[in-house]
């Protein structure tokens, strides 16, 4: 496992402050921020060519279930859809930095319950996104989300999320940051590694009881299953998102 060419860049909770022409515009609300702790070694095969797990303390790295709703997708501009571009959305992400030190998120799954969207995200975008059967529902502070997979499988793989929203956290602590700060995704593009920048509001994020998990959509993802209670739950009620174009791991 090859190390980045510079050093990571720091972890910040805040967007880049650079301008960015928006590719995507889209909102993610009711997020559910389920994370294990995972060998290096189990991941650094999983990621896009020229990039390396990144680990928050050298030796750790992790594998994150979030679960949320994608609302009002819009494209170059364009006011979002109220029903195509809205849909609930389970992932499971990893870290990486490539070797300019970029850090970022790359996905090992997007299961969505819009045929179109995941067909464009597929071919558009070459992101593993799963046609699936979804709902999240709300009643008080416990949301549950719910998700079984139709195409292209494995066909049954599923996931349910049952959580309690607490209260609001006033400072995060370093991890997590290190685990919802996140300003790009990495995806293999021609057999290299491309660098797809977002930006939007610092996380809104707050304590969460996990009342049940019952999930193989890591498994399903390459990654050992995780084993016992998720070292860090957050919900964050959401933020408006802006995707920059394309640009080259390297």
């Amino acid at each position: 496992m090859s190390s980045p060419d510079r050093d990571p860049e720091p972890v910040s909770p805040d967007p880049p402050a650079a301008p960015m022409r928006p590719l995507l515009t889209q909102s993610w609300l009711d997020l559910a921020f389920l994370h294990w702790a995972v060998d290096p070694a189990d991941v650094a095969p999983l990621l896009p060519r020229g990039t390396v797990p990144d680990t928050f303390d050298g030796t750790t790295t992790y594998v994150g279930l979030v679960a949320f709703r994608m609302h009002r997708v819009g494209v170059l501009g364009l006011p979002g859809v109220p029903y195509l571009g809205s849909f609930p959305e389970t992932n499971v992400r990893l870290y990486s930095v490539d070797g300019r030190g970029r850090r970022a998120v790359v996905f090992r799954s997007l299961d969505a319950s819009r045929l179109i969207p995941v067909l464009v995200g597929r071919v558009a975008v070459r992101l593993p996104y799963v046609w699936a059967r979804m709902g999240v529902e709300r009643a008080g502070d416990t949301l549950t989300y719910t998700s079984t997979r139709r195409w292209p499988g494995p066909r049954g793989v599923r996931s349910r999320i049952v959580l309690r929203a607490g209260e609001v956290i006033g400072e995060p602590t370093p991890l997590e940051h290190f685990l919802t700060a996140r300003w790009a995704l990495h995806t293999s593009l021609l057999g290299r590694a491309a660098y797809l920048p977002n930006v939007h509001p610092r996380w809104p994020l707050h304590r969460a009881e996990l009342l049940e998990c019952d999930e193989d959509l890591v498994a399903a993802g390459g990654l050992p299953a995780p084993v016992g209670e998720p070292v860090s739950v957050l919900y964050s009620p959401g933020v408006p998102v802006r995707f920059g174009p394309q640009r080259r791991g390297r």
